[in-house]
């Protein structure tokens, strides 16, 4: 009799654990029975795994978690290394997922999960368009000026008609590319924070909430920024103090040659590329002549930056600022992507530079010195 008393006491103890999970995931994984469904949960900027869970025969699958009161969280749902569903879940909902190996799915019990799934979507068909374009042999850049403009605009009508749900978090944060952002003008940092004041009375303990709040918080130091720049013929520079290959600050002000170029980048494929074969040649045909390059490398892996600077030789000054977007440099001079460029002549930034690749760098460096 004990024993069994014991047993029960046990099985109501599972019990009442389950039922304390308040949010509750029904999924069916098709055509891979007895399989693994692997649970995430975003953490702002990186995935957390909460769970592998089981598959039975027929595919079905069920998860429970816990959710705090007026703090959803994005969760996504993975089959091995590829994403299967997208979820933003409440306090309390009970949703039904269908969905096979590819990521084709449904969801009930959830409308903003409906919402995240047609952002989603939204943006893979605006991504689909953007490498279509960009995989012709000839590609006029209006055209893909036209697309980039008319999903923005559409983003932005989606944004301000659905302030006050969460699924506008990801919308204001999606990338064209690595270092090209589809909000990427430092104007965007005002609907920003407008939109965070709104998500603020509904989720004011959300953590995403609160990212986005940084995120607009630094777009508008930018947007201040720019305007100091466009408003003045002649604008002292802010000086820098940040630390080079060998871990010791290196400050701007003690580099500065006659024309001194200001390169903020991170070590992608493409901005090592850059490097090499344009950034190096200009540097070595004009250095003699007083140019100076201090290049301010925004990369959070700092190993990954060491390596590229170290692999390429490159001969200018490096420092590194492992605070990445959240760096006080990105606001103050107005870097919506990357690279970013600005010159200082005798001693202020020359608001009349306008370069976008290099040929137009070594004309700029010709008429300088």
């Amino acid at each position: 009799m004990r024993s069994f008393k014991l047993a029960a006491a046990a099985a109501l103890a599972i019990l009442a654990a389950a039922c304390g999970k308040n949010t509750q995931i029904e999924g069916t994984l098709h055509e891979t029975p007895d399989s693994q469904v692997i649970v995430k949960l975003l953490d702002v900027n990186r995935f957390q795994v909460l769970d592998t869970v089981k598959t039975d025969a027929k595919g079905h699958f069920s998860y429970s978690l816990d959710l705090k009161e007026a703090q959803p969280e994005f969760v996504y749902l993975y089959y091995g290394d590829r994403q299967i569903a997208s979820l933003l879940l409440q306090k309390g909902d009970k949703v039904k997922v269908e969905t096979d190996t590819l990521g084709v799915y449904s969801v009930e019990g959830s409308e903003e999960s409906l919402k995240l799934q047609k952002v989603e979507q939204e943006y893979n068909s605006f991504m689909a368009d953007v490498n279509q374009i960009l995989a012709r042999d000839f590609t006029p850049e209006s055209q893909l000026s036209r697309r980039y403009v008319a999903y923005y605009r559409d983003r932005v009508a989606y944004v301000l008609g659905n302030s006050k749900s969460l699924t506008v978090v990801p919308v204001l944060f999606q990338q064209v590319n690595p270092t090209f952002l589809v909000f990427s003008q430092p104007t965007d940092g005002i609907m920003m924070q407008a939109i965070c004041d709104s998500l603020k009375t509904v989720y004011p303990e959300s953590r995403y909430v609160h990212a986005l709040e940084k995120e607009a918080q630094r777009r508008l130091s930018a947007m201040e920024m720019n305007n100091r720049l466009k408003n003045a013929d002649e604008v002292g520079y802010i000086d820098i103090n940040l630390p080079g290959i060998d871990g010791k600050n290196i400050k701007l002000s003690e580099k500065l040659g006659k024309v001194t170029m200001l390169y903020f980048w991170q070590a992608t494929t493409e901005q090592k590329m850059f490097n090499l074969d344009a950034l190096v040649p200009i540097y070595e045909q004009f250095a003699n002549k007083g140019f100076e390059v201090y290049a301010v490398s925004l990369d959070s892996d700092k190993a990954a930056w060491a390596s590229a600077v170290r692999n390429q030789k490159l001969p200018w000054v490096n420092v590194c600022d492992t605070r990445g977007a959240q760096s006080p440099y990105v606001g103050a001079y107005g870097i919506g992507s990357l690279p970013m460029v600005w010159f200082i002549v005798d001693g202020n930034i020359d608001n009349d530079a306008r370069v976008r690749n290099a040929a137009e760098i070594k004309e700029y460096l010709r008429r300088k010195l």
